[in-house]
């Protein structure tokens, strides 16, 4: 699954767990405080691994597994991923600190 922030400066590739195969940062990236770099990154693994469960709940469904045997899986909904999202966008401002740059 991959998946990359608004702006698509950071990319990440990861397995249907969120684990990160690979990681792309833009160099502009780079001058941002690296706890928020990370928190970054780490979220966009989440939010890789949520998608990748919706797609596999998705599956599932086509495959005829009935609402019960959904819910037991423990997999996110389609309401869930959305929610999750938009508390992320939330949560995760991405627009710089300040415009103020060194010259």
């Amino acid at each position: 699954m991959v998946v990359a922030n608004t702006s698509g400066s950071i990319r990440v590739r990861t397995t249907n767990q969120g684990l990160p195969l690979a990681v792309k940062v833009e160099s502009a990236e780079l001058h941002r405080d690296p706890a928020q770099l990370a928190g970054e990154v780490l979220r966009l693994c989440q939010k890789a691994a949520n998608r990748a469960g919706l797609a596999l709940r998705k599956q599932l469904e086509e495959a005829g597994l009935d609402a019960a045997g959904l819910a037991r899986t423990g997999l996110p909904t389609e309401a869930d991923v959305a929610r999750q999202e938009i508390v992320e966008e939330q949560d995760y401002d991405t627009e710089p600190q300040s415009w103020l740059r060194s010259v």
